[in-house]
């Protein structure tokens, strides 16, 4: 079982701690709502959706979630800042469970944690995410609302290689890293992606955070969940073979000490909890060789077994 050297840090989200050596806690599990072409959304502008349906995939989830002792965190994905005020709201009121504020357009983003802290639910929002093309605005109206908790995407078409995600964060000559650049928004619970080409490079994605891991001891994980639903190949493989690969995919950066898995659309929960669960218990009892347990009885080990 592989062991890391660098002391590890550990955030606590509300009631949710992420981070620590592989084994002594199970991987936080983010499923993502109001993506583009939900099926629940009716309106993705306006923030209009079936109301039923998302209270009921926020219940599957938190089920689960229990059930198999998987902490999970929900990802809502907006696409304007009308919606994303509306999908906070519901959520807030309608789950206990830590968020993602999640848009490709930093504007939501931002409207997203402004209206947060409004409900009074910042303690609980996830700013997703800081990247390499975060603008000084960007960072400084971060550090307006008070956000304390970010995802720090260190991922780059020209820092494939896993080391060269460790020089995103950390920063170099030419440039500042990533790390430099949420201080300066003010961000003290950093959780990192080291984000996913395609399907086949995952690999190099669960090596990358391990080596982020081990040598800066920050929490880290990423989201193969795009590359697995991008996958070309993928209609050829039908239900319940794709869950299976799936599962497979998944469990590849967990093996190499993921702490969270962003694992897409959130009516996947039935077959990515159970999944995630055993590779889990697998993880935390091949650590015993090193004479580590994990923290709490809690965990999947403790659950299954």
């Amino acid at each position: 079982m592989l062991s890391l050297e660098a002391p590890q840090q550990t955030v606590r989200i509300d009631k949710i701690e992420i981070g620590g050596q592989i084994g002594e806690r199970p991987p936080v599990l983010m499923g993502s709502i109001f993506y583009s072409g939900h099926r629940i959304v009716q309106d993705a502008a306006e923030g209009v959706f079936d109301t039923a349906e998302a209270a009921r995939l926020l219940g599957v989830e938190a089920e689960l979630s229990g059930r198999y002792s998987i902490p999970h965190i929900i990802d809502v994905i907006a696409e304007s800042e009308t919606a994303m005020a509306r999908y906070i709201d519901f959520v807030a009121a309608n789950s206990d469970a830590p968020f993602l504020v999640d848009s490709t357009n930093p504007g939501v983003r931002l409207a997203g944690m402004r209206r947060a802290a409004e409900l009074g639910a910042l303690d609980r929002a996830i700013y997703n995410s800081i990247d390499n093309h975060a603008t000084p605005e960007e960072l400084e109206a971060i550090a307006d609302i008070g956000c304390k908790s970010a995802v720090i995407l260190a991922f780059s078409l020209d820092r494939l290689f896993p080391n060269d995600r460790v020089v995103l964060l950390k920063g170099d000559k030419e440039k500042p890293g990533l790390l430099e650049m949420a201080s300066q928004a003010g961000v003290e619970n950093l959780l990192i992606d080291l984000g996913v080409l395609d399907l086949p490079s995952t690999s190099w994605t669960a090596s990358a955070i391990f080596a982020v891991k081990n040598e800066l001891g920050l929490p880290a994980g990423c989201a193969p969940s795009n590359a697995l639903y991008s996958w070309k190949r993928q209609r050829r493989i039908e239900s319940p073979y794709f869950e299976a690969c799936g599962a497979a995919v998944f469990s590849l950066p967990l093996c190499h000490g993921a702490d969270f898995i962003l694992y897409g659309p959130i009516g996947n929960a039935p077959w990515v909890f159970p999944s995630a669960a055993i590779t889990s218990a697998m993880i935390a009892y091949g650590a015993r060789v090193q004479r580590r347990r994990p923290v709490s009885k809690e965990h999947p080990l403790y659950r299954l077994f």
